[in-house]
């Protein structure tokens, strides 16, 4: 093992002078609750993703909740979601209390295994959602082909600027949701925005993330009628998103290409790289998708590695190369494992990929030399 001669976090947001001096603007103006910055930031994200309508909130959790109340979704429905995903993805059905159906996921690409959403299809199933996983989108089109009329949520937490077959991430199921945490491409530090085409629905969580009221707190302070306060016609959350966020959003939207594109550069080096090291399975991309390589997720085969993976996983860190676990398998979390009764080979797949899925570092804060020095140790293991 070599001596550590660095230390390579997982991930690190790409941030200076430019956000700084964005978000002393809304600091100068007073002007910090959402407002003009919000606003540009959702029209040029629509723009990027090809959508009519993109609505800000505070983080993608909130994203996924209103997507689920938005369609309905109720007491006595059921909301069908991959087992090997961030356990919010299923919270967002609890919070409607209707029933979390879990589908396993195809190994090879850690997304929703579309065979397996055919199988837990019932007359209750009010809403899919499919997990674009590390940036790699699920396979859309084989999975209306079986949802039908079911209204399908993209969970685009990771996939901002990423693509099935030339159509962008966000556009491709009923309402997409996305996170801008400082571990994804884009960051607002914490943050999320809903993409939909569908008027109403845009209309309806327009208003739930402003205490559903009929009018935005922009419209309301800039009115000709300040006496008038906004109507409510429903009942909502305070799930905006501040303008100090907006004004970083805007800066870092522009940078999304140009992060991605440095991101496929290096995730093309450690694919010729890493090769050769028969006990480490590499992401498999399908032709014509566009990764947005939030993460780069390997699969330890433990029957011919070194170590195990946790034992591989410490000696990196030793070695002062932090790594992680893809995420968890939401079916072996004790507290979904004890709602429902289910069993951890009851998702062979998830299962898997819980206990032996190891991401390496991927961000634009590396260096030529970091790169080098990730796939030096790991050959020396």
């Amino acid at each position: 093992m070599p001596t550590a001669k660095r230390n390579i976090p997982i991930s690190l947001p790409v941030t200076g002078e430019e956000e700084w001096q964005a978000v002393k603007q809304p600091l100068m103006t007073g002007w910090l609750t959402s407002g003009p910055f919000v606003r540009e930031f959702e029209q040029l994200f629509a723009t990027r993703h090809q959508v009519k309508h993109a609505i800000a909130v505070s983080n993608c959790t909130t994203a996924l909740h209103l997507a689920v109340d938005a369609l309905n979704v109720n007491e006595g429905d059921e909301v069908i979601v991959p087992a090997f995903t961030w356990v919010s993805t299923a919270n967002c059905a609890l919070y409607q209390r209707a029933k979390v159906v879990f589908a396993d996921i195809d190994i090879n690409t850690f997304n929703i295994d579309v065979d397996d959403v055919k199988r837990k299809i019932t007359p209750k199933t009010k809403a899919i959602i499919a997990v674009h996983l590390f940036g790699l989108c699920a396979d859309m089109g084989a999975l209306k082909k079986v949802a039908g009329n079911i209204p399908i949520i993209e969970d685009a937490a990771c996939a901002a600027g990423a693509g099935y077959f030339d159509k962008p991430a966000g556009s491709l199921g009923d309402i997409g949701c996305f996170s801008f945490h400082p571990r994804k491409s884009v960051t607002t530090g914490e943050g999320g925005m809903v993409t939909t085409n569908n008027d109403l629905l845009a209309d309806k969580i327009s208003m739930l993330r402003n205490h559903g009221a009929s009018i935005s707190e922009e419209q309301r302070h800039h009115g000709a009628q300040p006496y008038i306060l906004p109507d409510f016609n429903m009942m909502g959350y305070n799930y905006r998103m501040t303008d100090l966020q907006g004004a970083v959003g805007v800066v870092q939207l522009k940078k999304l290409d140009k992060f991605i594109g440095e991101r496929q550069k290096w995730a093309d080096y450690y694919f010729r790289e890493l090769a050769s090291v028969s006990w480490l399975k590499l992401p498999q991309v399908t032709e014509g998708y566009k990764h947005g390589w939030q993460s780069f997720v390997t699969v330890v085969n433990e029957k011919v590695s070194p170590a195990p993976r946790n034992e591989i996983m410490k000696r990196l860190q030793d070695a002062g190369i932090s790594t992680r676990p893809g995420t968890h398998a939401v079916h072996m979390l004790n507290f979904y494992k004890n709602l429902y009764g289910i069993k951890a080979d009851d998702f062979p797949n998830a299962k898997h990929a819980n206990d032996f899925s190891m991401a390496i570092p991927l961000h634009n804060r590396m260096t030529d030399e970091d790169y080098e020095y990730v796939v030096t140790t790991i050959k020396s293991l």
